[in-house]
């Protein structure tokens, strides 16, 4: 961490206009004096001295306003740039290869009979970026730590796969297998950067654009997060996030650039590749993205290096000395740049040079092919070298390199700086012939005319083949190298979680508290207390965890600067540089970035770590359920608490804080293992298994999905005959009938388990009904397990038939089954094909609403006497009861006027 001295103050701009003037006489010098040079000089020559001033006073660390942009040249000085420590002609014959293997790869994957596309022009832009930093930056794994954190772009996957291929890492076999990835298995190439199909080769997944950004800001902040902590030594671990220009128009791109800043990351680098192009055409046609980018970042505080232009521009950008062509490079549009990117060195004379004598007095002398190749700095090896090295040293602030690139670089005419170039996937003839050509690649005519393009690899005892083992081996080896060397965790044994076992007594707790209690016990475990990671969006106090701040405090790089207001109190607020709990504001975002990057330490450092994010069930998938998918293909692991679940417990808040479908989207992600538990002594089953799954010797790369309400209820003891297996499975028989004759099932989950409860009450004194209740602590995985027995069965018919465990679990139980949760219908509804008998649901199906819980109940027909109702109508419906019953059920319990309900529980607080 930089030291304070070296960072921005809180206050970086302003202008000081309510400060008197405490002498006039030298304020009007001042201003005569550029009165006299705007007079005698111009106003050019004027605004070098102003920018110079303002420069000199940086230096000095006089609070001036920043400037939010800067002219439209390269932030580093040719005569600031360092000395280029690697050799350039090797490094190009290094980069022609890998250019040519990256656009044959994907021009072989459109071959007949396998079409399955590819893109080529991003990488063609960013080649050069990716090659300096491979050759002399990022650092790999082989020295014990985790190395650097790279974050590659997606759509250039074909260029690290052809990278890969020159240092034999990967064989001709899995270049044509990719895209293939099970066809080809074993030796298929998933499309973009994904660990979850590729564990030892990539770590980050990025191609789902923005969140890439958002990924690599809170990957730096944990490394100096578990630093702090003393859990890993990442200080020599830097973050490198490649982006694309479109890319940041993603909102989580730029929404959370201020914490980067706020806390000092200078162990960020950002390098977006300017090459002026979305996928269909110019990302600011009209305007200038590089000075667009550079005044957002500017404006978060961070440090900004422009790399727009190559060598060759600098003998004409000496000569500018009243700034002509600065201003035409200013005032051009990025539309008109990628116009020039694709003419003739003669139109670019006449558009660009020719409306002004001075501009075209500067090229007189080049030839139409030398304006021609006027470059970009993104291509120039010592240009990015330079920038690469600065956004390196400098200290107390993140790093963003803007470098301008052309999209499809070198892939010749028909590629280049085209609107249609991110969807062009295959090479003519004709275009391989040019692209051979201009790569200076030893491959005959004849090879390109007849079948596929080969690839080309200059032997294993070549001189580029040697320098970039070299080069890797000196930088610590291979990347991108996903590497797992965490050891399993000694998990606490059964007393961390007797005290939630055994209830709550008289008191009424929500199952939010229960789980509280439980995580407070297991973060006092000696072995792997340390290792939780507390996560959440400003709402610690809602859900009952504001009793960590006096122990755990919230992490803060810098401290608590400040007397908290509500020092006195025993819960107090606590911010530490060593603080267990993350607060990352009002952010589901950034809480779910932070929980990837902690549930993924384990590989990313080879230290465990055990996150723990709570947060309103209704903001969790739906909000970021992106990132959840980003969780998945990371192979990250942690708890996920949606709390205040449920459509009608949080009625208060109305429509968008009711959720009765987040199990529906976690149904989706084959990574997450979902529960909806009722009682504190189901939760200490599941939380200790999925320890054990997630952490133990056998680790499984899932994560666990609990929805927790914010309803009290008085939790009973573990029953002597606890059926963990069935807990776990997702369904268990908590309370059989005791009285009654006959029989049905009442099947529930969550907050629903006491109204199927009341209602068998209900049911045994009033319409002699013997209904057994069920705890469906998971709807999800008993549907997971079916449809799994259901494929085996489909692909194994000459085998014993398997039968899924709910259908085994209820075989002996005499329907009907009446399924009820907090849940919209199609969530208990997953599993009805499977119940072995007459099966109906009921659920919270539209829009939650602000009211009380009973009326809400009530509207939703889901409360306890409308839980007797559907059993009833079963019932009836099989022959056991006469429907009569049904109509006086109606209107004894006046189902049909919501105001007629018990309101219910007030309140409501963890």
């Amino acid at each position: 961490m930089a030291p304070g001295s070296d960072r921005n103050p809180i206050i970086i701009g302003g202008l000081p206009s309510q400060v008197p003037d405490f002498d006039p006489e030298e304020t009007q010098e001042w201003l005569d004096s550029l009165d006299a040079a705007v007079d005698e000089r111009g106003r050019e020559r004027a605004r070098y001295l102003m920018l110079r001033l303002i420069e000199r006073a940086r230096e000095k660390r006089v609070a001036v306003p920043e400037m939010r942009s800067t002219d439209y040249v390269n932030t580093i000085a040719t005569k600031d740039e360092p000395f280029f420590p690697g050799n350039e002609e090797i490094e190009r014959k290094v980069l022609n290869a890998t250019r040519w293997n990256a656009a044959v790869m994907v021009s072989r994957a459109q071959r007949p009979g396998i079409g399955v596309g590819g893109h080529i022009a991003t990488f063609a832009s960013s080649a050069s970026l990716y090659d300096v930093g491979f050759n002399h930056f990022f650092r790999g794994k082989d020295e014990g730590d985790g190395g650097d954190q790279i974050f590659f772009q997606g759509h250039a996957s074909p260029g690290i796969y052809a990278r890969a291929f020159l240092l034999d890492r990967l064989t001709e076999t899995q270049l044509d297998g990719f895209r293939q990835e099970k066809s080809k298995f074993p030796n298929g190439l998933s499309s973009y950067p994904h660990p979850r199909l590729m564990p030892d080769f990539w770590e980050f997944p990025t191609v789902s654009m923005g969140l890439g950004p958002l990924g690599a800001i809170y990957q730096a902040r944990m490394n100096r997060y578990m630093e702090a902590r003393g859990i890993a030594d990442t200080s020599a671990s830097h973050v490198w996030a490649f982006l694309g220009d479109g890319e940041m128009d993603e909102v989580e791109s730029l929404g959370q650039l201020s914490i980067a800043a706020r806390e000092g990351l200078d162990n960020l680098t950002f390098v977006v590749n300017c090459n002026l192009q979305r996928l269909d055409g110019p990302v600011r046609g009209n305007g200038k993205i590089i000075q667009e980018l550079e005044s957002i970042f500017r404006g978060n505080g961070w440090n900004v290096i422009k790399l727009i232009w190559d060598r060759s521009w600098d003998p004409l950008l000496a000569q500018d000395r009243d700034g002509v062509l600065v201003n035409k490079l200013n005032t051009t549009p990025d539309g008109q740049f990628q116009t020039y990117a694709t003419e003739t060195g003669g139109y670019i004379r006449e558009h660009f040079f020719g409306g002004d004598h001075r501009l075209r007095a500067m090229v007189e002398n080049m030839s139409d092919q030398q304006i021609l190749h006027l470059g970009r700095g993104g291509h120039d090896h010592k240009k990015i070298y330079a920038a690469y090295a600065a956004a390196k040293a400098h200290k107390g602030q993140p790093t963003v390199i803007l470098a301008q690139t052309v999209k499809g670089w070198t892939l010749g005419p028909n590629f280049e700086g085209r609107n249609a170039t991110h969807q062009m996937k295959k090479l003519t003839v004709d275009d391989l012939k040019r692209f051979r050509d201009r790569l200076h690649i030893p491959i005959a005519d004849k090879d390109l005319e007849s079948g596929l393009p080969p690839y080309y690899h200059p032997g294993p005892d070549s001189e580029e083949i040697q320098y970039m083992h070299d080069r890797r081996k000196a930088l610590g080896g291979y990347v991108p190298t996903r590497v797992v060397r965490a050891k399993p965790l000694t998990l606490p044994d059964d007393k961390a979680y007797a005290a939630v076992k055994k209830g709550s007594g008289q008191q009424s707790i929500a199952t939010t508290m229960a789980f509280v209690r439980l995580l407070k016990d297991l973060m006092r475990d000696k072995e792997i207390g340390k290792r939780f990671v507390l996560i959440a969006p400003d709402e610690y106090r809602t859900f009952g965890m504001d009793s960590f701040f006096p122990s755990a405090k919230i992490y803060n790089p810098l401290g608590q600067q400040y007397e908290a207001v509500d020092r006195e109190l025993l819960l107090a607020y606590k911010e530490s540089p060593t603080g267990q709990m993350l607060h990352d504001g009002i952010s589901e975002a950034g809480c779910t970035a932070s929980l990837i990057a902690a549930g993924s330490a384990y590989a990313t450092h080879g230290e465990p770590l055990i996150p723990v994010y709570v947060f309103y069930s209704m903001f969790g998938f739906q909000r970021t359920g992106d990132q959840f998918w980003q969780m998945a293909d990371q192979l990250a692991r942690g708890f996920v608490l949606g709390a205040t679940a449920g459509r009608t417990t949080l009625t208060g808040e109305g429509l968008q804080h009711a959720d009765g479908h987040s199990h529906l989207l976690a149904s989706t992600n084959p990574a997450c293992v979902a529960y909806d538990p009722a009682f504190g002594f189901e939760i200490a089953h599941i939380v200790k298994d999925g320890l054990r799954r997630m952490y133990g010797p056998e680790a499984e790369d899932v994560f666990y999905y609990l929805t927790v309400y914010n309803e009290p209820i008085q939790h009973p003891a573990e029953p002597e005959d606890v059926d963990v297996e069935g807990i776990l499975q997702g369904i268990h028989r908590y309370k059989a009938a005791e009285a009654g004759a006959i029989p049905a099932q009442i099947m529930a989950s969550g907050v629903a388990v006491p109204w199927a409860i009341e209602a068998q009450r209900i049911l045994a004194e009033e319409w002699n009904v013997r209904a057994d209740v069920w705890s469906a602590t998971s709807w999800n995985e008993l549907r997971r397990d079916a449809v799994a027995v259901e494929e085996h069965n489909l692909l194994h018919p000459d085998e014993e038939q398997r039968v899924p465990y709910v259908t085994r679990k209820l075989q002996g139980a005499e329907g009907p089954f009446v399924a009820v949760s907090d849940w919209m219908r199609s969530v208990p509804d997953q599993i009805s094909r499977w119940v072995p008998g007459p099966y109906t649901s009921l659920g919270a199906d539209g829009f939650g609403f602000a009211d009380t819980r009973g009326a809400a109940r009530r509207y939703f027909h889901i409360d306890a006497q409308s839980i007797v109702l559907a059993v009833l109508t079963e019932l009836a419906r099989a022959g056991k009861v006469d429907r009569s019953a049904l109509k006086q059920a109606v209107d004894r319990y006046q189902l049909l006027d919501v105001a007629a309900a018990d309101p219910g529980p007030a309140g409501g607080d963890a």
